[in-house]
C-alpha cells in the first residue's frame, strides 16, 4: 500500500507540472532517466530530439526539464526572448555554499544589479590607467618566455596555458599576477579545478537531478561521511580566500584609487 501511495504520489507530481513540450513518458521517481544517461547526457538527448523535435520535455527523476536543440532554438531562447530565459536554474550540490549569491548563481533583480555593476567596473577597466588589453599583452610576453625555457622540447602546454588565463583574470580580480610556481596561485588552481571535476562526477549530478532530496536533507547529509561533501568544501575554500583577499584591500584601501575588481566592489557598497 505504501508503495502504491508513493508512486501515486510521484505520477500527480508530474502530472501538475503544467502544459509542456512532447517528450517520453518518464518513470515514477526515475522519470526519463532510462532515456537520458548520466555519462552520455548529449548523446541522449540528440536521440531524444530525433523522435521530439528541437524542444522537448524529460523528466530528471520528478523535476521536468525542458531541452533546447539545435542553434535556432538556442538563439530564439537566449537572444530573441532573453528576458523570460535569463533566469538561474539552482544546483542543489552548490546551493549551500551560495544561497543564490553571485553574478553566476544568483536571480531576478539581485542578479541584474551585479550583473550591471560587474559590466560597469570592466568597463572602466578598459579604459582606466592599464587596460585589461595592456594585462593581457604583458601576460603573453610572459608566457612567451615560459615556453622558451622549453627549448623546443615537447611539452603539454595545459597548465602554462591555464596559469596565463588565470593570471589575467587575478590581475583584474586583485590587482597582482601571481609566478607560475607560487604556491598560493597553485593551490587556488587546484581548488578550481577539482571543484569543476567533483560538479561533474555521477554523485554531484545526481544531486542535480534529485534537488528536492538533497534541499530536504542536506542540512544532514553536509554531515555524512561521502564524496558528495567534497565540492562543498571546496568551494568553502576558495570562499575562504577570496575573503583573505578583501581584508588585503580594505587595509590599503583608497577609494581615489581603484587597484582593481574588489577594490571597486567596495567603493560600490559603501555608496
Amino acid at each position: 500500500c505504501l508503495s502504491c501511495l508513493l508512486v501515486l504520489i510521484a505520477w500527480k507530481r508530474m502530472n501538475k507540472a503544467g502544459k509542456l513540450p512532447p517528450g517520453p513518458t518518464p518513470i515514477p521517481f526515475l522519470g526519463n532517466l532510462l532515456q537520458v544517461r548520466t555519462d552520455a547526457t548529449f548523446q541522449s538527448f540528440m536521440k531524444v530530439s530525433e523522435k521530439y523535435g528541437p524542444l522537448f520535455t524529460v523528466y530528471m527523476g520528478l523535476w521536468p526539464v525542458v531541452v533546447l536543440c539545435g542553434h535556432e532554438a538556442v538563439k530564439e531562447a537566449l537572444i530573441d526572448q532573453a528576458d523570460e530565459f535569463s533566469g538561474r536554474g539552482k544546483l542543489a550540490s552548490i546551493e549551500q555554499n551560495f544561497q543564490g549569491h553571485g553574478v553566476a548563481l544568483a536571480n531576478g533583480e539581485r542578479w541584474r544589479i551585479l550583473r550591471r555593476l560587474s559590466l560597469t567596473i570592466f568597463w572602466d577597466f578598459r579604459m582606466g590607467k592599464r587596460s585589461i588589453e595592456e594585462r593581457i599583452q604583458d601576460e603573453a610576453s610572459y608566457l612567451l618566455e615560459e615556453f622558451r625555457k622549453t627549448k623546443g622540447a615537447p611539452i603539454d602546454p595545459t597548465f602554462l596555458l591555464s596559469c596565463s588565463v588565470s593570471n589575467i583574470i587575478g590581475s583584474v580580480v586583485f590587482g597582482s599576477c601571481f609566478d607560475y610556481e607560487d604556491k598560493q596561485f597553485l593551490n587556488l588552481l587546484r581548488l578550481i579545478n577539482e571543484s569543476f571535476i567533483e560538479m561533474s562526477t555521477p554523485w554531484a549530478q545526481s544531486s542535480c537531478l534529485f534537488p528536492q532530496l538533497y534541499d530536504m536533507y542536506s542540512g544532514i547529509m553536509q554531515y555524512l561521511p561521502g564524496r558528495h561533501n567534497r565540492v562543498y568544501y571546496l568551494i568553502e575554500e576558495l570562499k575562504d580566500f577570496i575573503a583573505s583577499r578583501v581584508k588585503i584591500n580594505e587595509a590599503s584601501f583608497d577609494p581615489q584609487n581603484p587597484r582593481d575588481f574588489i577594490d571597486c566592489f567596495l567603493i560600490k557598497m559603501h555608496q
